[in-house]
């Protein structure tokens, strides 16, 4: 069965100079979000929606976002909106929500 994602988002990895991770992530990776609206960390699930099979410190892909979580996101995600992505506690990342989707 196929996870239906909950929005599409343009994700910056930063760079491992910036403090960002020291290896690639693969499709499927399950970072930590933080949203502006609120202080509490997610899990939720990237799907990479071109043909990368990595994605390294310092690029920048698009990808299909699954909240394990969606109930408490109702009406509260928009279009443009900013976010943050963590590794434990460490920032590795930001994104930008571009399209929603099933939320």
């Amino acid at each position: 069965m196929k996870t239906k994602y909950h929005f599409t988002a343009l994700l910056t990895y930063d760079s491992t100079e910036a403090g960002g991770l020291t290896s690639p992530v693969s499709s499927d990776h399950r970072p930590i979000i933080k949203f502006p609206f609120d202080e509490n960390l997610f899990i939720a699930i990237q799907k990479f929606t071109g043909e990368e099979d990595l994605v390294f410190p310092g690029d920048t892909v698009t990808s299909e976002v699954t909240l394990l979580q969606p109930e408490k996101f109702t009406g509260a995600l928009y279009e443009g909106m900013d976010f943050d992505f963590f590794e434990g506690d460490r920032p590795i990342g930001h994104g930008t929500i571009t399209r929603l989707s099933n939320i």
